[in-house]
């Protein structure tokens, strides 16, 4: 991290200094959340809290500061319950299970460590309290998720009724007066706007004002003064932004505007993918390892909305503090960045940018990579037991090899392969986010990953014309082309992307 952020981050304490104090004087007892936590809860039929909060996140400052210290709240949680608080990014497992429920993510289990209710976002003490004398009352579990019952047939590619109906809902599902899709909460959704770039190369004039609309209207969400994308806007428009800045967000809106600028040659959009490169290398990256931070703060004080801070320029900004960047140097956040940046690079020719994503790759390679090809998280010792640290890495290795021909990273790219492969593959189809062994709870099969996963096989097929590649990528969309797996959502033209490509790459080899 270098000075300016050291001398930001100092400031930030003393800002800070009065809301954390509060916050540090509930002792509640907080417990890792293990089998350990539900061995005992067993053994003392007492239920489960799990509090699933993430760093950067302002409505879980709020909670920690307004509902926790509540003398009704601390009561109950000491005397009724045991109790475990997670931060989200540093547990892939729980925050891909856990995901749609927002932020924080309130899970509360019975003794017998089923699930009873779960909860999205900011409650207050009064609401709070009220939630766990009902789940007390009444601790019947909820029904087991679709993801922990499906059994997918064998298929080698889309359906032409469910291709029908994820075009249907590709189309349906864009918002024509603001762009991208019909969400209260606007944000650029990768994998639309890539397959309307897609169809648009092909001539679709449609998808191509779809897609220049909606990355138009999403540099609304990019910080005019130190670059970077905010996470979202709320009240269906793009002028009511959260300000966290998520490594997801900033490497999914590289790839897209670095794609439209080498399809298009749209300067706009070269301006846009620069203010999002130039933030993660001044911001996110760090100085003594070269490797990538995953989050920024959406709050300076935490706790307190930052909207008038915002709106100041950099040297106002700096005098009041910066917002908290999260030490941690995880290997799939580095996976992301690293292949957004060879994106850059491929559109550009920055050889700055190349640089860059070497120098973090080689890092997380010699810091993060186990000996059979699998990626721990962080600095603890998981035993890579997450599948998107290998599979992110996995797909920054393959990009670095197309952007330098250099055999090293189709070597990490093939042996993460294998890894992914053996560890990971669920029985009937698709991947699990994390293996099962030794899994607090059931590790579910994600979209986005087996949809990541599916087309970085593809992408591995015809790099090496191997067939065996080809057929992993065909176990993933196994699960992507159930019916109940692609209609989850409002659209899912990954979906469309990933089963094309292998079509494509199946295609090369014959």
């Amino acid at each position: 991290m270098n000075k300016s952020l050291r001398g930001g981050l100092g400031a930030l304490l003393l800002l800070i200094a009065c809301p954390l104090a509060a916050a540090e004087r509930v002792q509640l007892p907080w417990r890792p959340f293990t089998p350990v936590l539900f061995a005992e809860a067993k053994a003392t039929n007492k239920p489960v809290f799990l509090y699933l909060e993430a760093v950067w996140c302002h409505w879980c400052h709020v909670m920690q500061a307004k509902t926790f210290p509540d003398a009704g709240v601390q009561q109950r949680l000491s005397e009724q319950w045991l109790i475990a608080s997670v931060d989200h990014d540093a547990d892939p497992l729980l925050a891909n299970r856990y995901r749609n429920y927002g932020w924080p993510a309130l899970i509360f289990f019975n003794a017998e460590g089923q699930e009873v209710a779960k909860r999205a976002g900011f409650l207050s003490a009064e609401d709070f309290t009220a939630l766990l004398d009902a789940v007390v009352a009444d601790p019947t579990p909820e029904q087991s998720a679709l993801d922990e019952q499906v059994n997918a047939p064998p298929i080698t590619t889309l359906p032409d009724d469910l291709r029908a109906t994820l075009e249907v809902a590709h189309r349906e599902a864009y918002d024509t007066q603001q762009g991208s899709l019909k969400l209260a909460q606007k944000y650029l959704d990768r994998d639309s706007v890539e397959y309307a770039l897609l169809r648009a190369a092909a001539g679709d004039k449609t998808e191509a004002r779809r897609a220049r609309q909606t990355l138009n209207a999403a540099r609304g969400l990019i910080d005019p003064v130190w670059g970077g994308m905010y996470q979202y806007s709320t009240h269906g428009d793009w002028v009511h932004p959260h300000f966290e800045k998520i490594m997801r967000t900033q490497a999914g809106a590289l790839r897209l505007y670095a794609a439209s600028y080498a399809q298009t040659r749209n300067v706009a959009d070269l301006k846009s993918a620069n203010a999002i490169r130039d933030y993660l290398l001044h911001f996110l990256r760090d100085a003594e390892t070269g490797a990538f931070h995953g989050t920024q703060d959406a709050d300076v004080v935490q706790g307190e909305k930052s909207h008038d801070y915002f709106k100041l320029g950099d040297k106002a900004r700096r005098k009041l503090g910066m917002p908290r960047i999260d030490p941690n140097l995880y290997a799939q956040e580095n996976g992301l960045a690293i292949e957004a940046l060879v994106a850059h690079y491929q559109a550009t020719r920055d050889a700055d940018t190349l640089c860059a994503a070497t120098v973090a790759a080689r890092w997380v390679v010699q810091h993060r990579a186990l000996a059979d090809g699998r990626f721990r998280h962080g600095a603890d010792d998981d035993g890579g037991r997450f599948l998107g640290d290998t599979l992110h890495m996995a797909r920054a290795a393959l990009a670095l090899h197309g952007a330098t021909r250099d055999a090293e990273w189709l070597t990490v790219a093939q042996s993460a392969a294998a890894a992914l492969s053996k560890h990971f593959a669920a029985e009937g189809g698709g991947y699990l986010t994390a293996m099962a062994d030794g899994a607090v709870v059931p590790p579910p099969r994600v979209t986005e990953e087996n949809i990541a996963l599916a087309r970085f096989y593809a992408a591995l097929g015809r790099t090496t014309g191997k067939a065996e590649y080809l057929a992993d990528g065909r176990h993933a969309l196994r699960w992507l082309a159930l019916p109940e797996v692609a209609g989850e959502t409002l659209t899912e033209p990954g979906i469309l992307l990933a089963a094309d490509e292998l079509a494509a790459a199946e295609q090369g080899l014959r």
